[in-house]
């Protein structure tokens, strides 16, 4: 469990009902990007409070009413979803510097320069991301946030969320070690063994790692495979 000076307090309120728990931030941040957590173990003390700060336990009959249960993971996983959690400077401040870490990967990973078809350095996305005074949300998942973050930086460089099919083809002595690494970045959409022994793919996978793409392949293959963009 977490202790009491490392836990803020996650409340929730309905009507004249005011509920709380003390947990641990980063857990509770890691749950709600959809991660698994094991909540009761992220807690300060294995309860539901009304006001946690004096130590006023919250009614069985209260949580009946509200929560439809007085199962404490239970209420603690609700409360995080619909209610607010109580950052100290410091504990917002990394978290969003995580979040935004975590979004610039993403984006850079998916995104490309529709004009040049070459993804986007991650250095450019967060340039451009500051450039845009982009709010980003501490406890809002990174899927949820990239597609609007991409709309608002549009306008400072040209972005697209798209991915790509990449045609290669792998000479025989070197499709062992190719084939896994090939199946591993994306989508193979069609593969053919040609007479002299050496393979034809069509992968699609995100526009943004295709330099990672060709790196690895040129790694595996020695230098001797062949790719093409396909339309």
């Amino acid at each position: 469990m977490v202790s009491l000076d490392e836990a803020v307090i996650a409340r929730y309120r309905r009507d004249n009902d005011h509920f709380e728990i003390l947990i641990d931030p980063y857990k509770a941040s890691d749950f709600l990007e959809g991660k698994q957590v094991n909540i009761l173990n992220s807690l300060a003390i294995d309860a539901v409070f009304e006001d946690a700060r004096k130590g006023e336990h919250a009614s069985e009959e209260s949580l009946e009413n509200v929560f439809g249960t007085t199962n404490t993971e239970e209420i603690a996983k609700k409360i995080l979803k619909k209610g607010d959690i109580q950052l100290t400077t410091e504990q917002r401040r990394k978290i969003k510097e995580n979040k935004e870490k975590r979004i610039i990967e993403s984006i850079s990973r998916n995104a490309m320069d529709p004009k040049t078809k070459a993804p986007h350095p991650r250095q450019r996305i967060e340039l451009a991301i500051k450039q845009a005074d982009v709010h980003i949300d501490p406890f809002k998942p990174v899927s949820e946030q990239v597609k609007t973050i991409v709309e608002k930086i549009r306008s400072i460089i040209p972005i697209s969320m798209e991915q790509i099919r990449v045609s290669v083809k792998i000479p025989a002595e070197q499709i062992g070690k190719a084939y896994s690494t090939i199946r591993n970045f994306g989508t193979l959409e069609r593969e053919d063994w040609q007479s002299d022994g050496s393979w034809i793919g069509i992968i699609r996978l995100a526009a943004g790692m295709q330099n990672s793409f060709y790196e690895k392949i040129n790694d595996v293959t020695k230098g001797n495979a062949s790719t093409k963009i396909l339309k």
